[in-house]
């Protein structure tokens, strides 16, 4: 069971492994932390998430980290965070992932509302694009969400660590995703409908809502409410409305990524091949350099 003090603590300068020092704490899940680090072997700054002290030996996490390295072995997509190399054996099992540099969706929205359309736009065609290479290699994210976007050019999707393959995932009795971004058939596997690709789809309208909205697209989750239907408001509502300003196109796009059953929503090349001509029709971006002499 994971405790408050079930944490490394490396401060910066200390030694993660004898390549990898820590340069600052990036954050981490349940059964791993997240540290920016200085990597020997690549002479740069590398991300590595590494076990949890009391987590070593847990077959659990232990078969979560063996999961996402194999995942990342077999994604290779410019729109992706890449694997560079992993341990799962001995006293610190970790994965070192390429830094990106940027920052994340949710940290753009909270500190500066909605994005323009300028930013939002490429975002959604670059995270379709991610999930149409998804279906050809057989994986399903099952977590796409604001935090989980490095903004940048293109836009990178990373954390892979509750990826399935699409059987992995169609077997799933159990809730994995993050509440207030999973699709029906996450909140209640089974009876809203299979685990899948059309996840992902969902999550894609929910992240790309909050883009153009700069607020989710339904109420805060209840998690510790009674029945399903109490706990996950996307059960039940319907999205809130989006701003005037937003184009046709995009409020179609999102609205059906957002339906209820997974059969009714887009597949990924569909809801790029809605949002492409909207993202041509954009004034070209005005870069203005100054030279010094």
């Amino acid at each position: 069971m994971t405790g408050r003090d079930d944490r490394w603590r490396f401060r910066e300068g200390d030694r993660i492994t004898a390549e990898l020092t820590a340069v600052r704490l990036l954050g981490g899940g349940s059964a791993y932390e997240a540290y920016l680090a200085f990597d020997e072997i690549t002479y740069g700054p590398v991300v590595v998430k590494v076990v949890r002290p009391h987590q070593v030996a847990d077959p659990h996490s232990l078969r979560g980290l063996r999961r996402e390295v194999d995942t990342l072995a077999t994604v290779n997509h410019p729109a992706v965070m890449r694997g560079l190399r992993h341990e799962l054996a001995g006293e610190r099992p970790h994965v070192v992932l390429e830094h990106l540099d940027g920052p994340r969706l949710s940290s753009l929205v909270r500190r500066h509302g909605p994005l323009q359309e300028a930013q939002y736009l490429p975002l959604a065609v670059e995270m379709a694009s991610a999930l149409h290479y998804f279906g050809h290699v057989d994986v399903v994210h099952l977590d796409l969400k604001p935090s989980n976007i490095i903004m940048g050019a293109p836009a990178r999707l990373i954390d892979l660590s509750v990826a399935r393959t699409t059987a992995a995932a169609a077997a799933l009795t159990g809730r994995i995703g993050t509440d207030a971004y999973m699709s029906p058939e996450q909140c209640e596997p089974g009876s809203r409908g299979t685990p899948g690709p059309a996840s992902d789809v969902w999550g894609l309208g929910a992240t790309l809502f909050e883009a153009v909205a700069g607020h989710r697209a339904f109420a805060d989750p209840r998690p510790s409410a009674g029945e399903p239907e109490e706990q996950y408001p996307q059960l039940v509502d319907r999205p809130a409305p989006l701003p005037d300003r937003t184009p046709p196109a995009v409020v179609s796009i999102i609205h059906a990524a957002l339906e209820q059953r997974p059969a009714d929503r887009p597949e990924p090349h569909e809801v790029s091949a809605a949002l492409e001509p909207v993202l041509a029709a954009q004034p070209p971006v005005r870069l203005t350099f100054s030279v010094r002499g």
